[in-house]
């Protein structure tokens, strides 16, 4: 399996591609344009959009009725069973790169750092680099373009890998297979939409391999999606009629390439494909609150995600690998630390967290001994060099710690989220199938990082009953042992209780954050929340002027530059389709389509 994911890895890679350092390793590291050259296949352009639900016909006896058409519809599939296998073979790749992995690999440290935690972790509030990579990273918020290609990176490595499996005309024969290629594609496409704003969404589609590629805005990449989605839950409904030879067809077929469902059911990737759709219609409140409202409420009446076992991700004690990437990062690495907002955060609610997740600082910190509490990073700090303690006292700053945090799943979709998505919709008045209060607390209850299948330590559910009776924060002050200029009172203000007299900011407020803790460390969504909602409160970040120039003091960055903006070809795609499909220039301060300064209510 994996010789063949290997070997056609890069297919269809695009020209502007070459110098962005798209094989995931650390951010100096080129990629070998030489190394594949000879073993690509010609790409396929076929229509990725069509998901044609053929009938097929009931196996039956020889002789009897029908036998014919029976026979030439197990010829048919076994002949596109075989045309596509290699295109199949792919989907293994392509899951691992949506997890953080490459090559057919699962996620490890590299890939991990270069897609989330150079730029969306701290964005996001996560973390904060310890350190300026040789003082070309001044801090986080720093104009890097090679780091922020990270994630366009993952998804044309997902696009080089599902391009023929979506554009082969023989895929229609397999249409379930195709469904979850699709999917796949969208999720990746979602996200790269959420952190740019605008990418070549129809052109990766189809398949196109070359530039000029030309860039979509982002509602109508995100309506694109939708309609997809729709087509994929359409093509999930119907594989229950399907006659049962059929269906061990494909059963036979995930159960050697779904890594990321836990029971490689079709019915599980529906609650999959409807639960993204439900985070899509989500982002979409403040520009279209009906068609928002409408497409959530499909979404929660299909079915999403609502148990453990249905959750899509990877564990860590049965994929294949020994620990969460951030551990090494963070504790081999010594490249970034918790963020500070993220301990004030934990630390004003009396968050189970804050009792077993974070350390104490490593070392001497100025007139801070060693082991003396738990301190964070500000966001946008200035880094300074090296990765070891005596030429780097920051790297002294606390980080993520214990079995919990080393064994954390990976998810494509926590419970929790789906959750958290219906307490919001509730409060807003759509049919989500309960109240707000109800999602939110069983969101909260289902909101542990720690690997809660192959490895749970029963820290969380410890601390569980008191954190949920908050109701009003404790006081909390961060202090920078190397610089009081940056000391800041804690900026969180409510509490964790459910209280039906709040108003509905309040409550809104309350959802966002105890989310943006569930989720973590998925920085895409939780980056998403802050931008669209404001909440949860953070501290405002330091020296974000030393970005691009076109932020202001305190202020939150809202994207990332389009993607292959230093090469020529790329540079010129930007220039006649990307500015225009993005609405602004190209800048961090520039909102995304779904980005407005509108209230929330």
């Amino acid at each position: 399996m994996k010789i063949n994911i290997i070997k056609y890895a890069f297919a269809t890679l695009p020209l502007v591609a070459f110098s962005s350092c798209l094989d995931f390793d650390t951010p100096s590291d080129e990629f070998n344009k030489e190394k594949d050259v000879n073993v690509r296949p010609e790409p396929l352009h076929g229509d990725a959009d069509n998901l044609e639900i053929k009938e097929i016909p009931a196996e039956v006896q020889e002789g009897s009725e029908g036998y014919e058409a029976f026979v030439a519809a197990k010829t048919n599939f076994a002949a596109a069973k075989n045309e596509i296998k290699n295109d199949v073979d792919m989907l293994i790749t392509a899951q691992y790169y949506l997890m953080g992995g490459k090559d057919g690999n699962p996620p490890a440290e590299h890939q991990w750092q270069y897609v989330y935690s150079l730029t969306t972790d701290a964005y996001a509030g996560y973390t904060t680099c310890d350190q300026s990579w040789g003082g070309s990273f001044e801090t986080t918020y720093s104009y890097k373009r090679n780091f922020c290609e990270g994630p366009h990176g993952r998804f044309l490595s997902m696009k080089n890998n599902l391009g023929n499996l979506l554009n082969n005309d023989a895929t229609n024969n397999l249409v379930e297979i195709k469904a979850i290629g699709l999917l796949l594609f969208d999720i990746a496409a979602q996200e790269c939409t959420d952190l740019y704003g605008s990418i070549a969404y129809q052109d990766h589609k189809s398949n196109k391999e070359t530039n000029p590629f030309a860039f979509n805005d982002g509602y109508t990449i995100y309506t694109s999606i939708i309609k997809n989605i729709d087509d994929i839950v359409a093509v999930f409904d119907n594989f229950p009629n399907r006659p049962q030879w059929y269906k061990d067809e494909i059963n036979s077929i995930l159960s050697m390439n779904d890594i990321i469902t836990q029971d490689k059911q079709i019915s599980t990737w529906k609650r999959f494909a409807n639960s993204i759709k439900l985070r899509m219609a989500m982002h979409l409140v403040k520009v279209d609150a009906a068609e928002a409202q409408r497409i959530a409420e499909e979404a929660v009446a299909s079915g999403v995600v609502e148990d453990k076992s249905q959750e899509v991700g990877l564990n860590s004690t049965t994929n294949f690998f020994n620990a969460h990437p951030l551990k090494a990062i963070m504790s081999s690495w010594n490249d970034c630390r918790v963020n500070a907002s993220f301990v004030s955060i934990l630390s004003s609610l009396n968050h189970p967290y804050i009792h077993y997740l974070i350390a104490k600082n490593t070392d001497n910190i100025g007139d801070v001994e060693k082991n003396s509490g738990i301190y964070g990073l500000r966001a946008g700090v200035r880094m300074l060099n090296g990765q070891q303690y005596y030429a780097n006292p920051r790297v002294a700053y606390s980080q993520f710690t214990g079995e919990d945090f080393e064994f954390m799943n990976i998810y494509a979709m926590k419970w929790a989220e789906v959750d958290f998505l219906r307490a919001e919709g509730a409060l807003r008045g759509w049919a989500m199938g309960g109240t707000p209060q109800f999602f939110y607390e069983r969101g909260i209850k289902n909101g542990d990082c720690g690997d809660r299948f192959g490895y749970p330590t029963g820290n969380y559910e410890t601390y569980l009953d008191d954190y949920m009776a908050v109701e009003t924060p404790t006081a909390y002050k961060y202090v920078d042992p190397m610089d009081s200029n940056n000391d800041i009172e804690s900026v969180t203000k409510i509490g964790v209780k459910w209280n039906d007299s709040d108003d509905s900011e309040t409550k809104l407020e309350k959802i966002i954050t105890q989310k943006y803790i569930a989720i973590f460390p998925y920085s895409y969504e939780a980056w998403t929340d802050m931008r669209r909602t404001g909440y949860p409160k953070t501290f405002p970040v330091l020296n974000p002027t030393l970005g691009d120039g076109s932020l202001n003091d305190g202020d939150l960055i809202r994207r990332m530059p389009l993607p292959h903006g230093d090469l020529q070809a790329g540079h010129d795609d930007i220039a006649n389709t990307g500015i225009a499909a993005l609405g602004g220039p190209d800048k961090q301060a520039t909102r995304v389509f779904w980005d407005k300064e509108t209230p929330n209510f």
